[in-house]
């Protein structure tokens, strides 16, 4: 049973769960003619808003009270979707970014101006099931709405669903693949291989860049602990050290940052492996 501590609109009401945390009620005609105190009709519930923090419920409530109700609906289902395929946690956050992005995708397509996606081939390349959820988004909005947006916005869909694994922002996120491309490239050209994409080693590359760029970006260290280890490291795998100083001078150059000695050491180990195949 929920009682209602305010009316969104129509097809969105405020309440409380059991837990006394305050969550946002959606269904169709949930919130008419009702007022606070009264109680909402379970029968008309079709999804329940939980947020991490009032802030974001605040928004959320601005939100849907802004934007069409098929948008809010499709989005949702979508970000269930992407749950349920993903199996991964996703911030509470999305159901607020990504939302407010395809609204305002929907939007431009009607008038005709959509955006390019400048990294697309670096998303595809590097968040490859991210992207793939991007494009059975893009095949839900169709159905549902019969809008047909471009290739380009898988790619924003699947940085969205990244920056809500990583807990970070959009921002952020764009400079994280910028920032993997460059270290591949910086890698590429040291060793004068290429990259064997489809081996597991190189997806834990991947995977490591990703959080190594979360921290990067969130001001978040690792901790230098074995000094021992990290000297071993050093000494055996020379060569590979030498590539990880290349990538610390960049980090240096473009980021005014610098690497911790643990972060050295799990640097070379990945570059280590990719490198052995």
């Amino acid at each position: 049973m929920y009682k209602i501590t305010k009316i969104i609109n129509n097809n969105f009401v405020c309440s409380v769960n059991e837990k006394g945390e305050e969550i946002i009620l959606r269904g169709p005609g949930i919130g008419f003619q009702k007022k606070s105190n009264d109680i909402a009709e379970e029968s008309k519930i079709e999804k329940i808003y939980s947020m991490s923090s009032k802030s974001m419920l605040n928004k959320l409530q601005s939100l849907v009270d802004n934007i069409p109700l098929e948008h809010i609906q499709v989005c949702t289902e979508i970000i269930e979707d992407i749950k349920l395929h993903l199996n991964k946690k996703l911030n509470d956050n999305i159901y607020i970014t990504l939302t407010d992005h395809l609204s305002f995708a929907i939007e431009r397509q009607r008038l005709k101006l959509e955006y390019k996606n400048a990294l697309l081939w670096e998303i595809k390349k590097f968040y490859q099931t991210e992207y793939q959820m991007g494009l059975r988004a893009l095949d839900i909005i169709k159905d549902r709405l019969g809008v047909d947006l471009l290739e380009d916005e898988a790619g924003f869909i699947a940085l969205h669903i990244v920056n809500a694994e990583l807990d970070t922002n959009i921002s952020d996120m764009m400079k994280i693949t910028t920032l993997i491309q460059d270290i591949l490239e910086l890698t590429k050209n040291y060793y004068k291989i290429e990259l064997d994409e489809e081996s597991l080693h190189y997806e834990r590359f991947i995977t490591h860049l990703k959080y190594f760029g979360q921290r990067l970006f969130q001001n978040k260290t690792v901790k230098d602990d074995d000094f021992q280890l990290q000297k071993m490291i050093k000494t055996s795998y020379s060569k590979d050290y030498q590539c990880a100083e290349i990538i610390n001078n960049y980090i240096k150059e473009k980021f005014h940052r610098e690497l911790t000695g643990e972060e050295m050491m799990f640097l070379t180990i990945h570059l280590k492996r990719i490198t052995m195949e």
